[in-house]
C-alpha cells in the first residue's frame, strides 16, 4: 500500500539502544489515506518512540470497513524503494499490479511480499466482490548491502500449525518448526495468531530479536498487561518466549519480530534511503520518469493493465526537515 498523506514528514529512523528487559505499549494514530472519502488506517510504526522493530519500519492497521462506506483500497501505480513491502489480509480481496509484471491477488490468510530493491511501481484495488475490507499494511527496511537488489515479488499461502490451543501461521521466517519460504534479507518473523477464549500460551521467540505483538481483534493479555486493539505491545530481546492469554472473546494477534537492525534510514512518502538528497533524486526519478512519461523504461518501469494514471509524488519540503529516531 502507499502512503498517501499529502504532507509526509521525513524520518530519519535508527535502531535503539538493545535493552532486553525493555516493554512500550505503542499507541496507533489515526492517518487518512487519500480524500474526502479517505480510507482510514492506525498506524503503529514509524513514530517518535520507536521507529524500527528488527527491520519492520512500517505497520498500517485497517478495517473492518464496509466498502459501500469508504469506497474500498484504490491506490494508483506509485513507486517504492530501499523496502520490501508486507500486505496481510484478514477479509477481503485485494488486486495487485507491479512493474516487474506481477497480477496477484492479496486473499486472506496468504502474504504478497514485494521487493522494492532498487526501485518498483505498483498499484492495490480492492476487488468489486469485495465488501469488507480489514488487514494490515507493513514494510521491512533493506539492510544497505541488499537496498539497490533487482525489484521481484512473491506469494505464498503458510499452512496454520497448532500450538497450546492457538492457531499460527508464519509468513515469514521461523516459528515453531514452521518456516516461510518467501525472501527477507535479515533475521525476521512474522506470524498471525488465533487464540480461542481463555486460552494462555507460552509462545516460544527467538531471544536475540525483539518483538512487537499487534492486536486485531478480541482481548488479550501480554505477560500479563493488557493490549488495546490495534496497540503494539513492543518485547525487547532477550526473552525466550511471550505468555499470550486471551480473553472472553478470544484474540486474534500479529508478531513482527528481528535482529535490531542496526542501521540509520530515512523515510519519505514512499522512498526508504539513508540521505535527503537520495530522497530527493528518488522523487526526481518517479517525477519525471512517469508522472511525466519522459522514460517508461526508468528505475521504477510501468505497471501494465492500471486503468488510471500513476500517483504523483507530494511536494518536497523547501527546507530539511528534523530528523526523528
Amino acid at each position: 500500500m502507499s502512503n498517501l498523506e499529502t504532507d509526509p514528514a521525513e524520518v530519519e529512523c535508527e535502531s535503539a539502544r538493545v535493552e532486553t528487559s525493555r516493554r512500550e505499549l505503542l499507541e496507533p494514530r489515526d492517518v487518512p489515506l487519500g480524500g474526502p472519502r479517505a480510507m482510514q488506517v492506525r498506524r503503529t510504526l514509524p513514530q517518535r518512540s520507536r521507529s524500527l522493530i528488527g527491520a519492520w519500519c512500517f505497520v498500517d492497521h485497517y478495517g473492518p470497513d464496509a466498502v459501500s462506506a469508504s469506497g474500498g483500497m484504490v491506490v494508483p501505480p506509485h513507486p517504492h524503494t530501499g523496502l520490501q513491502t508486507v500486505s496481510w489480509l484478514f477479509t477481503g480481496e485485494v488486486e495487485h499490479r507491479d512493474s516487474v509484471g506481477s497480477h496477484a491477488m492479496v486473499r486472506p490468510g496468504e502474504i504478497n511480499l514485494m521487493t522494492a530493491g532498487s526501485g518498483i511501481a505498483h498499484s492495490e484495488v480492492s476487488t468489486a466482490a469485495t465488501t469488507t475490507l480489514h488487514g494490515a499494511q507493513l514494510w521491512l527496511a533493506l539492510p544497505d548491502a541488499d537496498r539497490q537488489h533487482p525489484p521481484f515479488f512473491e506469494h505464498f499461502a503458510p499452512e496454520p500449525v497448532v500450538f497450546g490451543g492457538a492457531t499460527v501461521r508464519v509468513f515469514i521466517g521461523s516459528l515453531l518448526g514452521s518456516d516461510s519460504p518467501v525472501r527477507v534479507f535479515s533475521p525476521l518473523v512474522g506470524a498471525e495468531l488465533t487464540v480461542p477464549a481463555g486460552t494462555s500460551i507460552d509462545l516460544p521467540v527467538d531471544p536475540a530479536f525483539e518483538h512487537g505483538i499487534l492486536l486485531d481483534e478480541g482481548t488479550v493479555t501480554i505477560d500479563d498487561v493488557d493490549l488495546p486493539r490495534s496497540h503494539l505491545a513492543y518485547r525487547g530481546a532477550g526473552a525466550g518466549s511471550v505468555r499470550i492469554s486471551a480473553g472472553p472473546d478470544g484474540a486474534r494477534l500479529l508478531l513482527i519480530g528481528g535482529a535490531p537492525f542496526g542501521e540509520r534510514i530515512v523515510m519519505w512518502w514512499n522512498f526508504i534511503g539513508r540521505t535527503h538528497e537520495e530522497i530527493v533524486e528518488y522523487r526526481g526519478a518517479w517525477q519525471s520518469d512517469v508522472i511525466a512519461g519522459g522514460r517508461p523504461d526508468g528505475r521504477f518501469g510501468t505497471v501494465a493493465g492500471y486503468p488510471g494514471s500513476a500517483l504523483p509524488a507530494p511536494e518536497l519540503p523547501n527546507v530539511r526537515l528534523r530528523p526523528r529516531d
